[in-house]
């Protein structure tokens, strides 16, 4: 069985512009199902295409499986099949021997950062990067599907 085990934080805005980061990649991602104890997702980077299904979040862990599909493929399923979808940069960075992924989101999610790793375990320890303001994992405003349903723009 495919286990993902994430910590999800936001990110502090004004150490993260001070930041020199590589270049990030583009990412257009959709929903063909968006419900609280499944998603299943269609993701378009500039070269892949990706469709993954996850189960319900218990604290930071939850089933997923993820599979590579051809770039077509998921733009064709994005297109016809995708219910509600949104689009982001994601940086990936290596702080302290730990990977983090961190995603600027666009267009109605636009002005809202959240930074992402993964883990062995949920009591396994890590450092956090000073551009890190504040934990949110289990927090369900922050899932992407959710931010396709009530976008960033629209919280009050």
């Amino acid at each position: 069985m495919g286990v993902e085990i994430e910590k999800k934080f936001l990110v502090h805005k004004n150490e993260w512009e001070k930041l020199e980061r590589p270049e990030g990649e583009f990412f257009r991602q959709g929903y063909l199902l968006t419900d609280p104890n499944k998603t299943i997702r269609v993701r378009q980077t500039s070269a892949k295409g990706f469709i993954t299904i996850k189960g319900k979040s218990v604290g930071a862990t939850r089933v997923e499986f993820e599979y590579e599909i051809p770039w077509a493929e998921a733009a064709e399923l994005l297109d016809q099949f995708s219910d509600s979808e949104l689009s982001k940069v994601r940086y990936t960075i290596n702080f302290d021997g730990n990977i983090w992924e961190i995603d600027e989101f666009l267009g109605e999610n636009k002005g809202l950062t959240v930074a992402e790793i993964e883990l062995k375990s949920e009591e396994e320890e890590f450092s956090l990067p000073p551009w890190i303001a504040k934990e949110v994992t289990g927090e369900e405003k922050y899932y992407n599907s959710n931010l396709t349903q009530l976008p960033f723009k629209m919280w009050k």
